[in-house]
């Protein structure tokens, strides 16, 4: 029988979870956004604006407050469906951002599967959301 992962703390297999659609980084960052924003709500900021008059609401930054870090990931749509993003951690205290790194998405996407699963220890309600989104339900 397998493990609990939530149980096992498999940082790896969140991160894993979130870093599936990756191939499409649109896609990934639109599903990435709104998989963070029902897992930790009041930890997770999104910022959405149009790209043009009409267009739809893109996701142009997600940050999210991890305690003693923020974790923030920059997304630059392109005009011709070529996208590109940063991803940045910063080390901040009482508020104070002390230190910003640029990291690659593989570190970014484990500290922020730490994150969640820090968090799904000392929430119910975050530990049904991290189940729905290892389990696809």
């Amino acid at each position: 029988m397998a493990s609990d992962p939530l149980q096992s703390g498999d940082i790896e297999l969140i991160a894993a979870s979130l870093r599936a659609d990756i191939s499409d980084i649109a896609v990934f960052v639109e599903t990435l956004a709104v998989k963070l924003e029902d897992a930790l709500p009041g930890h997770v900021e999104v910022d959405r604006a149009r790209q043009g008059l009409r267009g739809p609401k893109l996701v142009r930054r997600i940050m999210l407050d991890a305690g003693g870090e923020r974790l923030e990931l920059r997304h630059q749509p392109g005009r011709s469906g070529a996208s590109s993003i940063e991803t940045l951690r910063a080390h901040v205290s009482g508020g104070i951002v002390l230190k910003t790194e640029t990291i690659g998405i593989d570190d970014w996407l484990v500290s922020v599967a730490a994150a969640v699963s820090a968090e799904a220890n000392q929430s119910e309600r975050v530990r049904q959301a991290l189940e729905r989104l290892l389990l696809g339900r």
